[in-house]
Order: C-alpha cells, then sequence, then structure tokens
C-alpha cells in the first residue's frame, strides 16, 4: 500500500504522508513543538515562526516513518514525538545560519531572519535552535540503553558545522575527480546527515533494534545525498516563485555542486560557465545563458543520473524490513524525491 502519488508536485510529497499516513501524529507534533518553542518565545518573531509554519517537515516524517515501521500504527512514545520536534529544531537552525553564510534576503518567499533581523541577531537565534534541539533529544531520553542518541545529535550538529564550512571552501583549480570527492563529502555532512538521524534515531526512539536502526540510518543518508543533487539541480531549473530564491544562485556564488561541477568538465577552462565559478563579473543576462548552458550539457543529466543511483540504493537498505505500508512509504518517498525531472 502506497500514500504517495505519482509525479506529484515536490511541495505535495510531505504533506501527503502527513494528511494520509502521519494524520495522527501531526496533532501530537504540534502540540510538543509548542512546548518546545515556548522558552525562547520571546527573543522570536512572525519571522522565525514562518520558517517552522510553512516547513515540509520531511525529516520529520521520515522519523516518524522509521519509528511506525518498527513500532506499528499503535500510539508511539512520548520520546519519538520530542525526537521528531529536535530534529525540525536542527534543520531551522541550519535554514538560518545557511541564510547568514550566503546574504540570502528570502527564505520560502519570505524575508529571511538574516534579511529581516541583521546577519549578527540571525546567528544567535539559529544558536538558540541548536541548543533547543539538543535539549529535546536529552529530555527525550528515558533509558540507558538511549544515551548514545545524545552523542549521536552532537555527532550531528558537529558535522553539520562542518558541511557549512566545507561548502565555502571550493578550489576551481582542482579537477573533476576532487572537486567531486569534495561535494560528497560536504553533502554527507551538510544534508545527508539530518537524514540518517531521523531514519537511525525513528528506531531508536520506537524501541528498535541497533542493527535495524543502523540500516535505516543508511537509507536516510543516501535519500539526503539524492536530495541534495535534486536541489542543486533545481537551483538552476526553477525560478524565484518556485523556489522562493533567485535562479542560479549556486553558479553566481560560485558553489561546487555536482551538476556546475560536471558542466565545468564538458564545457571547458575558458567557458563563461568556468570564468563565473571562478569569481568572474556577470550581468544578470550573462547568468541566465550561462544557466541554459550548463542545463543543455550531458553532465546536468549525468548528476540527475547520479540522484537516481541514491535514491535506489536507499531502498536496498529498506529490504530486510518487514513489507508494511510504512517501508512502502518510505520507498516511494525516495522514488518521488528523484522522479521530479529537473
Amino acid at each position: 500500500m502506497t500514500v504517495l502519488h505519482a509525479h506529484s508536485p515536490p511541495g505535495n510529497v510531505a504533506d501527503c504522508l502527513w494528511s494520509e499516513l502521519l494524520a495522527d501524529d501531526r496533532p501530537r507534533y504540534s502540540a510538543v513543538l509548542e512546548e518546545a518553542l515556548s522558552p525562547q518565545r520571546e527573543y522570536l518573531t512572525d519571522t522565525e515562526y514562518a520558517i517552522y509554519r510553512q516547513g515540509k517537515l520531511l525529516r520529520p516524517a521520515v522519523l516518524f516513518l522509521a519509528a511506525r515501521m518498527a513500532h506499528g500504527p499503535e500510539s508511539l512514545p512520548k520520546k519519538v514525538i520530542q525526537g521528531a520536534v529536535s530534529l525540525e529544531m536542527l534543520h531551522v537552525a541550519t535554514l538560518i545560519h545557511d541564510d547568514v553564510v550566503d546574504g540570502s534576503a528570502l527564505r520560502r518567499g519570505r524575508p529571511s531572519v538574516n534579511a529581516a533581523r541583521g546577519g549578527g541577531t540571525a546567528v544567535i537565534v539559529g544558536d538558540l535552535q541548536f541548543v533547543q534541539a539538543i535539549r529535546g533529544f536529552v529530555e527525550a531520553i528515558d533509558r540507558d540503553s538511549d544515551m548514545d542518541l545524545v552523542k549521536m545529535v552532537l555527532d550531528t550538529a558537529f558535522e553539520i558545522c562542518c558541511g557549512e564550512l566545507d561548502e565555502l571552501r571550493v578550489e576551481w583549480s582542482l579537477g573533476t575527480r576532487e572537486l567531486v570527492g569534495h561535494y560528497w563529502r560536504t553533502v554527507d555532512r551538510k544534508t545527508a546527515v539530518l537524514f540518517g538521524l531521523a531514519a537511525e534515531s525513528g528506531v531508536r526512539l520506537a524501541g528498535g533494534r541497533l542493527g535495524d536502526a543502523r540500516r535505516a540510518g543508511f537509507y536516510g543518508r543516501a535519500l539526503g545525498r539524492a536530495f541534495q543533487v535534486m536541489d542543486d539541480l533545481f537551483d538552476l531549473a526553477r525560478d524565484e516563485r518556485a523556489s522562493g530564491k533567485p535562479r542560479g544562485i549556486d553558479l553566481v556564488r560560485g558553489r561546487a555542486t555536482l551538476p556546475l561541477i560536471y558542466a565545468r568538465e564538458d564545457l571547458g577552462p575558458g567557458h563563461r560557465v568556468s570564468r563565473l565559478l571562478r569569481g568572474d563579473t556577470a550581468t544578470p543576462d550573462d547568468v541566465e545563458r550561462a544557466i541554459d548552458e550548463v542545463r543543455a550539457t550531458p553532465g546536468y543529466a549525468r548528476a540527475y543520473a547520479e540522484a537516481r543511483e541514491q535514491a535506489l540504493n536507499a531502498l536496498e537498505y529498506l529490504r530486510p524490513f518487514p513489507p508494511n505500508r510504512y517501508r512502502f512509504a518510505l520507498e516511494d518517498l525516495a522514488l518521488q524525491v528523484v522522479d521530479r525531472a529537473p
């Protein structure tokens, strides 16, 4: 039994999960989120609340599905709900910090915290989300065997910060092989690790076996890899109305994303795309032409193929689990991530 619909728009994937398979979990999630935000209420504005309200809640959905894959349809322990809320707070912290690093004025079509409140305040507000996320995971622990989850969460937060720094350390003088290695290392730290935490902690908090939890974590990391490659492709394919940010921002900022790395190899070092990646100035028209040229390269399709490969890898990690609707939903989710041609 599947709950996702073939070729549904990307914004509807998580909505479908929450409205159908996870409908009973949503009110509990919302209530615990309010509890978690309460201690910092006087420091938050509508800008921060909008990030929580408008989020797709994809990572908490992965946590819930993994938990139910191990636990079944019965009511979940509260610590699972607390873990899902903490996971989303950790994600929101990374979004706020990303916007500071990028100097982004928009987040999901609205003013970013960075734009609305300034970079200094945004950093501290992001730190608040990080700290409260970790506090939430600590509060979710109710037995000694769960204690290593706290270390896993701290390790995840550390990896995310390292990934954010790695993303800024791009050497376009390197060859394609080295740049691709740098890309995957950055993705694993910045994006995949959080999806891995979602799936692994979901099984662990629901009382599943350690081996199952680790397999779920591998699923999550492969899903996160596919998700990030698709996000990098959409950066070049979608306009500001669809993505909430200017098209081609990765190209303008010289980010070493997989489609740009492969496009540089296809187009050569003297091409306008390669010059832009090295920091040359360009008019908006130059950027638009460069984006179209990147999308016409074999490398753009090659990056998409690698995203699909990661999604198929994710499915393999789910095979040992008993067939149930929650496993099927996780399988569908991995395919839906890449079934949206960029």
